[in-house]
């Protein structure tokens, strides 16, 4: 089996422990209408970080524990707040005992995974996943395309800057610890390095094969950092968010105007929202809103942070 830890095969055993009693208490719960949940994520795809702890104590997993939830294809609302209300439990008690987030997502329907196929997120999860209950992975996704990475449509460069820049606007607010702060300058840096490679149809499933690629100094430390996260960041807030809009600058986010866009936006948010942006697709317009923030130093305004919540 491939490591789940970035070359830590102390943290493979813990997290090949932890799924295996996962996937028992799920089990062990007969939920109706849950159709299998697996692994993704950093230690899906056999890149997750590792602390490294001091003296003679394990080590301890750095990353988030991401399970998908998959149901059968019938499923309706009440069924799939049933089965998020009935892994809620398991999700609480792992991130206390682990001391990470052990997280499991919105249940979606086959349909649903479909239809969102051109994501990056989906894609990802479809290359690197590990099966912990219910059917197998192969099972689940046998109806979703496995794309070549230079397939991703521009948007998930977009979707990756938005995601980004709203984690550089939350770390410049009053009150966030350092822990939160470094985090995201890192992981700013690494999805600057991505959306470039997938604007210009370079991108690589695999982080050190994209590292290779845009053989800049910044990103391999912050790909190093990742792998074993240290206490302080890369670089400072203010550089991350000259680096962030550089990229905005280069990939030149315009989208098409059209019709359907106004109209999706208006039915999700229930306003025309900044009229120099109408008719763009929503992750254009929440980008180009996030911008002028950060070029002007405003902070993350409640509106422009549901836009993001809303359309993430």
């Amino acid at each position: 089996m491939p490591a789940h830890a970035y070359d830590s095969p102390e943290a493979d055993r813990i997290v090949e422990e932890a799924i295996q009693q996962i996937g028992e208490e799920i089990r062990a719960l007969h939920i109706p209408k849950l159709g299998g949940v697996v692994l993704g994520g950093g230690y899906g795809r056999g890149e997750g970080g590792v602390f490294e702890e001091n003296g003679n104590q394990s080590p301890r997993l750095s990353n988030d524990l991401d399970f998908y939830v998959v149901t059968d294809e019938d499923a309706d609302n009440a069924d799939i707040n049933a089965i998020a209300k009935a892994l809620e439990p398991i999700s609480v008690k792992w991130s206390e005992k682990l001391r990470i987030d052990v997280d499991f997502c919105t249940p979606k329907t086959p349909w649903r995974i479909k239809h969102d196929q051109e994501r990056l997120m989906i894609q990802e999860l479809v290359h690197g996943y590990f099966d912990v209950a219910g059917k197998k992975g192969e099972e689940l996704f046998k109806d979703i395309a496995r794309l070549e990475p230079s397939a991703l449509p521009w948007t998930e460069a977009i979707r990756l800057l938005v995601n980004r820049g709203a984690g550089l606007l939350l770390s410049a607010e009053p009150g966030r610890d350092n822990a939160f702060i470094v985090r995201n300058i890192n992981k700013c840096i690494l999805g600057i390095g991505d959306a470039r490679l997938i604007a210009n149809k370079q991108y690589q499933w695999k982080a050190a094969d994209r590292a290779s690629l845009l053989k800049d100094e910044l990103y391999t430390r912050a790909l190093a950092w990742k792998f074993r996260p240290q206490k302080d960041a890369i670089c400072s807030l203010d550089e991350a968010r000259e680096q962030w809009l550089a990229a905005v600058d280069e990939i030149k986010a315009t989208g098409k105007r059209t019709l359907y866009n106004t109209l999706r936006w208006l039915v999700r948010r229930r306003t025309l929202g900044d009229l120099h942006t109408i008719g763009m697709p929503p992750v254009v317009r929440i980008l180009q809103s996030m911008s002028d923030l950060m070029r002007q130093r405003r902070p993350f305004s409640p509106s422009l942070k549901k836009d993001w919540m809303i359309f993430n």
